[in-house]
């Protein structure tokens, strides 16, 4: 074993360094004052990160973007964690059944996904709004939620469950008392993976969104295929910033350690 320590962190190290390549590669592009992508920069400028506020298509679909996985997200939520509630602790049959389901946008092609989003909206005449592509956007982020809560939610003490309506409680005040701060740190990191997982979305939306609706990562597709300046770099590193600091915020709150396993305070 202590033969394979110094090749374990040499690896970890090699690892670290080709997953944070990149993003140290687009952030340096971003300063650049040249009207090029160049790295590393020939000098520091604001320049593009300015040009980011001169940019009305950008700064809309930034809104669009925040909107759309605010709500998408709060509406996963609400919906799944009363269903993981009723599969990690009830007793029914077709209960595997529904999971799957619930899961399958996981397992889904996303270019089928868009196809069949597309061709739903259409009939339904949703295509191109924003409350059809809010409806798309729950769907996929579903999953994430789902399964950070179930981790939460398998292994549950009942006791004082048990205990608080052994005492005349409801079962909206159990649950608003009792299992919802036990399970809190599951649907927060469920509620912020389902956030950031529909504000990067790229490869379903470009099929159901329009001029009115366009987010940030399709303005951004689109306008790579037009032409590359590093502005595309700006933007990238504005998104890349807000991700780490919503991150940070989370981790101060309730610790990024008890939310990827869902564990809740015990």
């Amino acid at each position: 074993m202590k033969h394979n320590g110094p090749f374990a962190v040499a690896f970890l190290l090699v690892f670290a360094i080709f997953m944070l390549a990149p993003i140290v590669v687009v952030i340096g592009v971003a300063f650049t004052p040249t009207g090029f992508l160049e790295f590393p920069p020939s000098g520091l400028s604001l320049r593009w990160f300015r040009a980011i506020l001169d940019n009305p298509d950008f700064m809309h679909a930034a809104w669009v973007s925040l909107k759309l996985a605010l709500v998408a997200a709060t509406v996963a939520t609400a919906f799944a964690v009363p269903a993981a509630l009723a599969i990690g602790r009830g007793s029914f049959r077709g209960r595997e059944v529904v999971q799957s389901l619930l899961m399958s946008p996981l397992m889904i092609p996303t270019v089928v996904l868009g196809i069949a989003f597309l061709r739903f909206l259409t009939v339904m005449g949703l295509n191109g709004t924003f409350f059809g592509l809010m409806l798309c956007h729950t769907v996929i982020v579903t999953p994430f939620i789902l399964r950070l809560v179930l981790a939460s939610v398998v292994g549950l003490d009942k006791s004082a469950e048990r205990a608080a309506i052994s005492m005349g409680a409801s079962d909206w005040t159990v649950f608003r008392r009792i299992t919802l701060p036990t399970i809190l740190p599951g649907v927060v990191g469920g509620w912020v993976l389902a956030f950031i997982t529909s504000f990067d979305e790229l490869t379903v939306t470009v099929f159901i969104t329009n001029p009115s609706t366009t987010t940030l990562p399709v303005r951004l597709f689109s306008y790579i295929a037009q032409t590359t300046d590093p502005l595309v770099a700006s933007v990238s590193t504005v998104a890349i910033l807000f991700t780490v600091v919503l991150m940070v915020v989370v981790d101060r709150l309730y610790g990024l350690d008890r939310l990827l396993i869902g564990e809740g305070k015990r």
